[in-house]
């Protein structure tokens, strides 16, 4: 199995930035990768709720795998998303 090195919020705020901005979805940008990438962060927020509503697998998730570890992924992508604090 294959695993990403970009953050799971990230990728999803991209996917719902590409929707809204790329004519190969939903917008009217036919070049949109540089307009994505500027506008992808905005999206964050809708794809943290995303990742929230996903805590809880369906019947189908949980009869093919072990909730638990459903659970525990999907907090790891949410805190994963939010931003290192410095102390000094």
């Amino acid at each position: 199995m294959d695993v990403s090195t970009t953050p799971v919020a990230e990728r999803i705020a991209r996917v719902l930035a590409g929707q809204r901005i790329s004519a190969n979805a939903g917008g009217d940008a036919e070049s949109a990768s540089q307009l994505i990438d500027s506008a992808w962060a905005d999206y964050l927020p809708d794809a943290l709720a995303v990742l929230r509503t996903l805590r809880e697998p369906d019947r189908a998730m949980a009869a093919a795998g072990d909730p638990a570890v459903w659970e525990a992924m999907i907090l790891a992508g949410i805190k994963g998303a939010k931003p290192q604090t410095v102390v000094l």
